[in-house]
């Protein structure tokens, strides 16, 4: 996940202490954006996502959050072979057979963002650190820190990926993620995440490869900067066009793998709808493009 949400203490405690979503995620808008969140008539990305947060609450959108049980509603609509292999699935870290894993591997919890262990070498592997991690994330509630209603209902479990690797990447192996941002199923941009073993950078750029200047942290790049277009673009964007379809927005995540195409996550909430790495130009343009729905289920 684009996953750059600052921690504040006092936006932690308001989790656990209002249980009102609506009130929560006012409350927290206004501390994290700076600005009252205007749900009655919501213009930037950021307040819809809000919106949408309360009053499109699709059921599906729970498996699609699901990171194992995504893959096989994934695997129906655009093919099995954009899927990355799943090695096994656990309820508890100390069921994990680790003679049974490959040597290399990931680890994974179904229902967070932050719960995630690489393992190159798995005679390497510190075992009590994993498992300290992954614990964590488990008894981690994802839902209650920004109210994305479809985790409430994702059950905590474990599961090992096939590690991937670009060795024919430009980006020295490094996975780099393509995520395609989708308003009511049609593409409208990519946000290209580089050196992930490193320091994380965004650029984002249009379907038809044009560099954006949308990220504070890299608008400044001079003139003409570009970065290399894969080879696969079109192929991820009509696959996020059918995987976003009927959807008011969602962001769905690939990667480019040795020029083939895999499928990451869906993400509805793109950091959780209180994003301040954006300008207020993407902010703007984004949320014109989002149509909200009609029918809708006020709380």
């Amino acid at each position: 996940m684009h996953s750059k949400s600052i921690k504040v203490p006092v936006y932690k405690l308001l989790g656990k202490l209002i249980p009102n979503d609506r009130l929560f995620l006012e409350l927290s808008f206004y501390v994290k954006m700076g600005y009252r969140l205007d749900l009655n008539n919501p213009q930037t990305y950021n307040e819809k996502l809000q919106w949408l947060k309360l009053f499109d609450r699709n059921p599906l959108y729970s498996q699609l959050v699901d990171k194992y049980e995504v893959k096989e509603w994934v695997a129906k609509r655009v093919g099995e072979r954009y899927v990355i292999p799943t090695l096994g699935v656990w309820d508890k870290f100390n069921d994990i057979n680790f003679e049974d894993l490959p040597n290399q591997f990931v680890l994974k919890c179904t229902h967070d963002s932050g719960g995630l262990v690489i393992c190159k070498d798995k005679d390497t592997l510190d075992i009590d650190e994993a498992k300290k991690r992954i614990n964590r994330s488990l008894s981690y509630n994802f839902y209650l820190e920004g109210r994305e209603y479809p985790y409430k209902n994702v059950k905590p479990r474990i599961i090992a990926e096939r590690y991937m690797e670009d060795n024919a990447s430009f980006n020295h192996s490094d996975l780099t993620d393509y995520k395609i941002y989708c308003c009511n199923g049609r593409p409208v941009c990519i946000l290209m995440c580089t050196d992930r073993s490193t320091k994380v950078k965004y650029y984002y750029f249009s379907p038809e490869w044009e560099f954006l200047r949308w990220d504070k942290t890299t608008q400044h790049e001079e003139e003409g900067f570009t970065l290399p277009k894969p080879d696969n673009l079109e192929e991820m964007l009509r696959l996020a066009e059918i995987l976003s379809a009927n959807i008011p927005t969602v962001r769905v995540d690939l990667y480019s793998i040795s020029g083939k195409t895999y499928f990451g996550e869906m993400t509805f909430y793109s950091n959780s709808g209180f994003d301040l790495d954006i300008t207020k130009e993407c902010d703007s343009i984004l949320g014109e493009k989002v149509t909200l729905p009609l029918n809708s289920n006020k709380v």
